[in-house]
């Protein structure tokens, strides 16, 4: 069955495509979400100066407050009502996950199936609002006291107007595009909330890679270089996806079972184990980390301070030997972290042995746990140099050569990714469109006979 999954997947083209109309309904729905989100990039939440927001974005684009606005569409240089955007839900997430794994309740919850799922949503839905007001009252506290470059503030007319307004402009807007990215994974195609980032990231491509020709044109990069430059971000997008995709898969084999005068079982299926096991996660972490004391920083100097934090701020800057050690060692460690969370070798291997499953040649229970354990070692050794390498080659681009922060290594591994993602459920779509043909066909011919 499935050699002809894989094969009919082979055969799809634009005529299935275009016969497919339960699918055209939900990618032009995923599409109008996208464009609503897009609009909400531009309406500015009430009080704050843009042009003085922009300026101090400016100021900081190397901080942390460069790599939200990327994550955000721009949104938050914008100081619109999407400028937290989906990340509020996107730490609670992560959150909720790590808890999962450590407090007995919630991973009670996680094994119960549908209904826990459930529950555990919704938990993920009242973390995202605390966190989303904290943050939001963090931002509005934080713009009544920063400046432009003419010394113009950043907020029109502070206070507790000012402050109660902004936080429920901001938090309502996490919470629309929450809602708004569940709607999209329930009636569209592809995660909803990894769209919505996937869109912010890509609406400033186009103006990225003209920055990078315009600088090529004007002389403040050699043409060689781009060119180079061009040739080798293809070349990272499909080292990239090649990773993404590689896969270990792990035979299973069912004993056979005779019930009555029956055999029962005796399959062999696999278990695929990603390479890059963590994902996106350990950059994000790992450049957050380090992102905020250089951030700090960069604010101490903006508001005349020197000494220790300037310092810091130098030596953790992009491109710098000591950023770069602590920057790989980060995705190292968040890698095999976020790999022991997600994945249990040991309760993996009681699965597997109550459901009559074993490996070939390893022995149920404890064997096959230890056995489990030392792959994904050697997966998540793969996959943490993997994200290193197409990591740290970007940023060294952008500090020698003021490459745009588009163009990390963070922003096209979630490029790729969720394009992979959207791609393989638009597949998948096609294929049960086709074999809801095939059965109407055989249907049809059973009733002419």
């Amino acid at each position: 069955m499935a050699v002809g999954a894989e094969q009919m997947a082979a055969n799809l083209n634009f005529g299935a495509l275009g016969k497919a109309t339960e699918l055209w309904k939900r990618i032009w729905f995923t599409l109008g979400a996208l464009i609503v989100y897009r609009l909400g990039t531009y309406i500015p939440v009430p009080g704050i100066d843009a042009t003085v927001m922009g300026q101090l974005l400016a100021q900081h684009q190397s901080g942390i407050l460069g790599m939200f606005n990327m994550f955000t569409g721009g949104a938050l240089g914008r100081a619109t009502v999407f400028a937290l955007n989906i990340m509020p839900y996107i730490s609670a997430s992560i959150i909720i996950q790590l808890m999962s794994s450590a407090i007995p309740s919630l991973e009670t919850l996680k094994k119960e199936g549908e209904s826990g799922r459930k529950k555990l949503n919704q938990y993920t839905r009242y973390l995202t609002v605390f966190i989303a007001l904290f943050q939001a009252y963090g931002f509005a506290v934080g713009l009544e006291a920063m400046h432009g470059t003419h010394g113009a503030p950043a907020v029109i007319d502070p206070g507790v107007f000012f402050r109660f307004s902004c936080v429920v402009t901001l938090v309502g807007g996490t919470m629309f595009l929450m809602w708004l990215g569940e709607q999209i994974t329930a009636r569209g195609v592809g995660n909803g909330i990894s769209l919505i980032i996937f869109a912010g990231i890509v609406a400033n491509l186009p103006h990225a890679l003209a920055t990078i020709l315009q600088l090529g044109y004007t002389g403040g990069l050699s043409p060689i270089f781009v060119a180079v430059f061009l040739l080798l971000a293809i070349g990272v997008i499909g080292f990239i996806t090649f990773m993404e995709s590689a896969q270990r898969r792990v035979t299973i084999q069912y004993p056979k079972q005779q019930r009555g005068n029956r055999m029962f079982g005796g399959d062999s299926t696999h278990m695929p184990l990603k390479v890059n096991t963590s994902g996106v996660i350990p950059p994000i972490f790992a450049s957050s980390v380090l992102l905020i004391p250089a951030t700090i920083s960069g604010f101490a100097e903006t508001r005349g301070g020197t000494g220790w934090l300037a310092t810091i701020g130098r030596m953790i800057g992009h491109g710098q030997p000591l950023y770069m050690l602590l920057y790989a060692a980060m995705i190292i460690f968040f890698s095999f972290f976020y790999a022991a969370v997600t994945f249990n070798p040991t309760e993996t291997a009681d699965n597997l042995r109550k459901q009559g499953g074993f490996l070939p040649g390893i022995r149920p229970g404890a064997n096959t746990a230890t056995y489990l354990d030392r792959i994904l070692t050697r997966l998540t050794t793969i996959g943490a140099l993997y994200l290193v390498v197409v990591c740290l080659l970007p940023e060294i681009l952008i500090a020698r050569y003021s490459i745009p922060f588009y163009f990390g290594g963070t922003s096209l591994i979630i490029i790729v990714s969720v394009a992979m993602d959207t791609r393989a459920q638009i597949t998948s779509h096609l294929l049960a469109h086709q074999y809801e043909g095939l059965i109407r066909k055989s249907r049809g011919r059973a009733r002419l006979r």
